[in-house]
């Protein structure tokens, strides 16, 4: 009976690390997908704003990575929309865009992304 409970408590830590990744690159999102599943997460990929909230109900994530420049939806709005939805899921803005014009978020993540500015950017909102 114990094991039950331990596994159940295994499930919802498994479940607390999920990533949302929103990137219209495929590249990027298979490298964030990596990077991510390195740092422990299960990770939930979209490939514009759209698909993520048409997801929304059945996911729970702890981070997302957001790129700002997506067609349809922005990053922007995105970010705002999974903020409202998710209150405690940390949000971390990606871009080649100059970081200084990144709207409101947890973390940073400037283009080209690398493992160790990833792990920086996950110590800075996940610990």
């Amino acid at each position: 009976m114990g094991e039950g409970i331990g596994m159940s408590e295994q499930l919802s830590d498994r479940k607390a690390r999920l990533a949302l990744v929103v990137e219209d690159s495929q590249d990027q999102l298979m490298l964030l997908r990596r990077m991510l599943e390195r740092e422990g997460f299960s990770v939930f990929g979209a490939v514009s704003a759209e698909a993520a909230i048409a997801a929304f109900d059945s996911i729970s994530p702890s981070v997302a990575i957001v790129d700002l420049l997506l067609p349809g939806v922005s990053g922007a709005e995105c970010a705002a929309l999974v903020r409202k939805r998710f209150p405690d899921c940390a949000i971390v803005i990606s871009s080649v865009l100059d970081a200084a014009g990144y709207p409101e978020s947890d973390a940073a993540l400037p283009k080209p992304v690398t493992g160790a500015s990833l792990h920086e950017a996950i110590e800075r909102v996940a610990a």
